[in-house]
């Protein structure tokens, strides 16, 4: 009797209620999104170099070398920095990293579209010399001939503005050696360096001078200037104690 009650009660439920479809359920096709690894190199450009701020004090009085991992993305901004080889004081390390975050990273382009970047920064951080310091007059060969009423091959109608300071000397003595055109008025056009001091920011302090100078020589045969442009050389020393 049990048996057939249950027989019944089975037979009583709806089909499609004991053996119900599986609901069907609709997936989104699968997006495949490629993201360019970042570029690795060696040696990073940099739109905003780093400026890092430190005395003496925290180098505890010796020069300190490290070197920075420094992650930049598509627009040059700095997304993440890191020590790779320390300087042995971390507060150091500290302000090396916030100046490499201050600082921009010219974008790597690749057939034109720019790539985020990962590369190394070495900085070599010198403890300063508080010795005086001085700015530099413009006392080159001739000029200083000049000055003292020498016969020179040509002269400078005023003496040439020069924006140079002796921590930029690097604690060397410098000198630099260059030629220059002028026009038929004396103007200077073009200038040459023959012989650099060692630095180039150094070179184009003097060149940037000079280009804005105007010189006069007396005419002879073999200097006039009406047919063509007349050349220059001269020579000018720096030296470091000049400021004591």
């Amino acid at each position: 009797m049990k048996q057939i009650l249950c027989l019944t009660l089975l037979v009583s439920v709806p089909f499609t209620t004991a053996f119900s479809a599986p609901t069907k359920i609709h997936q989104l096709p699968a997006q495949n999104i490629e993201v360019a690894p970042a570029h690795l190199t060696t040696r990073l450009n940099w739109a905003v170099f780093p400026k890092p701020i430190y005395a003496n004090e925290d180098l505890k009085q010796r020069d300190r070398a490290a070197i920075l991992r420094i992650s930049a993305n598509t627009k040059g901004k700095v997304t993440d920095a890191s020590v790779e080889e320390s300087t042995g004081i971390n507060q150091l390390d500290q302000i090396l990293i916030a100046a490499v975050k201050k600082a921009e990273v010219k974008p790597h382009l690749e057939n034109g579209d720019a790539r985020a970047i990962i590369g190394y920064q070495a900085f070599n951080l010198r403890v300063k010399d508080n010795t005086p310091e001085c700015d530099y007059a413009f006392d080159s060969k001739v000029w200083t001939a000049q000055s003292q009423q020498k016969k020179t091959p040509f002269k400078y109608v005023t003496q040439p503005k020069l924006d140079l300071n002796s921590s930029e000397l690097k604690q060397h003595d410098r000198k630099v050696k260059f030629s220059f055109k002028a026009d038929k008025y004396g103007q200077i056009k073009k200038v040459k360096i023959k012989q650099g001091s060692g630095i180039y920011a150094l070179d184009q302090k003097v060149v940037q001078a000079l280009r804005n100078s105007q010189i006069s020589v007396k005419r002879t045969a073999s200097t006039l200037w009406i047919y063509k442009k007349s050349s220059f050389k001269d020579e000018i020393q720096f030296k470091l104690n000049a400021c004591q």
